[in-house]
């Protein structure tokens, strides 16, 4: 598994497609993807959606996480910034950083995006 972290519109899909050679049918939108499609995904996108939507549903989306088989995953940094006053939102970030420390356990090279420029945090170039 390979992760890309980073924060919102930094380039993380776009280094994406280029680096694993990804077409738009590779890729699933946690957002609005079958949830049930996303454990074997070539590549799920907002992966911090999918925690959100999980949450929604009643389902553990540390559980899903530790199922999760797809080869890429791309994930927005959320925890940064101010503590949201909804505890809805704050419980949504706490899982969200969980099932990233989960997926980064895992995988065997974590990029971090910044300005459209990756930076490998764990492991080596692909």
């Amino acid at each position: 598994m390979i992760m890309i972290t980073g924060g919102a519109y930094q380039g993380k899909l776009e280094f994406a497609k280029r680096q694993f050679s990804l077409a738009e049918s590779d890729i699933m939108d946690g957002g609005s993807c079958d949830i049930s499609v996303l454990r074997t995904a070539r590549c799920i996108c907002n992966y911090e959606l999918a925690v959100k939507r999980l949450i929604a549903e009643g389902k553990d989306p540390l559980g899903f996480t530790d199922k999760l088989e797809c080869e890429v995953v791309i994930m927005n940094e959320i925890g940064c910034g101010i503590i949201p006053l909804d505890k809805s939102e704050r419980e949504w970030r706490e899982a969200t950083g969980r099932a990233g420390c989960m997926i980064a356990e895992k995988s065997e090279t974590v990029y971090r995006v910044c300005c459209g420029i990756p930076k490998i945090i764990k492991g080596e170039k692909n």
